[in-house]
């Protein structure tokens, strides 16, 4: 059986280590790369619809680095009701155009930080201010944080990966 070639397109260890994690789950052979690509949205997204373009635009960034398959994730923010919510996005790209797409986990903010990210302030510095750590965003992000370790970013995003594999599987066969 060949190694699947497949690009995470960030060099960040929790997005990195979702997509390890979930190919050793499925018993997928890949040689996985990070290829740190450029989101094309706001350094913080503001919308479903903005974050789940970070994710797509990183996909397809990403497949440049000659892989089979790409996966863009992204995490940002959104208002519903009065609040604003975590979320994240994924996007699968593949080498014959195919674009597969999925979110994850939905939570709300604490309002001393939703109020932070109203005034122009990004989530990852905000957590590690919140949490009194460095590099939050890295390892247990915002999720394992407000879930008091429940979850952490690899686990929110690797939920997200199954999702795009699942459906790149399904729509291939």
């Amino acid at each position: 059986m060949e190694k699947l070639k497949i690009a995470v397109a960030s060099k960040n260890p929790a997005k990195v280590k979702s997509m390890n994690d979930v190919c050793t789950e499925l018993g997928i052979l890949a040689e996985i790369t990070a290829a740190e690509t450029d989101s094309g949205v706001s350094a913080q997204p503001f919308s479903l619809s903005e974050t789940r373009l970070g994710a797509v635009n990183r996909a397809t960034a990403a497949l440049g680095s000659g892989a089979d398959l790409a996966v863009g994730l992204e995490g940002g923010v959104f208002e519903l009701e009065g609040a604003l919510y975590l979320c994240n996005w994924g996007a699968l790209a593949t080498a014959e155009g195919g674009v597969y797409t999925a979110a994850g986990a939905q939570i709300p903010l604490p309002d001393s930080i939703a109020e932070k990210l109203l005034a122009g302030y990004e989530l990852g510095p905000l957590m590690d201010n919140f949490a009194d750590e460095t590099g939050v965003r890295n390892h247990k992000g915002a999720i394992g944080i407000l879930t008091a370790d429940g979850v952490n970013r690899g686990e929110m995003f690797g939920h997200v990966v199954k999702l795009l594999i699942g459906q790149w599987r399904f729509y291939s066969a």
